[in-house]
């Protein structure tokens, strides 16, 4: 598959929609002296190239009540049982991300939780599955950093 070229304006209108996903292409348009039309189509060729893939939504999980972080390491039994233990954590709708990773662990996951007592549960749910060794757990005392749109920027500015 060939590399898709970006040009400036794709830059500008991807910059926009990565501030504000739900930014109507008419103000893009307006902001950048084009049709909504010409955003529209740009916006489709980049889905179709799959620059684009969907779009997201950002939740203030403390006003929600899952305030508490953890990064759970994930030891196996067998590096074989990867794929069988990933697809149990993807039943816990508590972990937000997993890895598979080298080093220490063989799976790094991410959880959100009410508190510790919640926390614990599932760490807890996480070791009952079957070909996990041990788990290791690290608490986030703060998410100091989760920025995603300064690697666009500079992605962008190396292109």
């Amino acid at each position: 598959m060939a590399k898709f070229k970006l040009d400036e304006v794709d830059h500008q209108i991807l910059d926009m929609l990565i501030d504000n996903t739900r930014i109507p292409f008419t103000d893009i348009a307006k902001k950048l002296l084009i049709s909504a039309g010409t955003v529209h189509v740009r916006v489709k060729k980049m889905e179709e190239a799959g620059i684009i893939k969907g779009s997201s939504l950002t939740l203030d999980y403390k006003k929600l009540g899952y305030s508490f972080i953890a990064y759970v390491g994930v030891f196996l039994q067998n590096t074989s049982q990867t794929k069988f233990v990933l697809e149990r954590i993807t039943e816990i709708p508590y972990v937000t991300v997993a890895h598979i990773t080298t080093g220490k662990f063989n799976i790094f996951c991410k959880i959100r939780a009410k508190d510790t007592m919640h926390a614990k549960e599932i760490i807890f749910m996480l070791d009952d599955i079957e070909g996990v060794y041990r788990t290791e757990t690290m608490i986030s005392l703060e998410e100091s950093l989760n920025d995603k749109k300064r690697l666009m920027h500079t992605i962008f500015n190396e292109l």
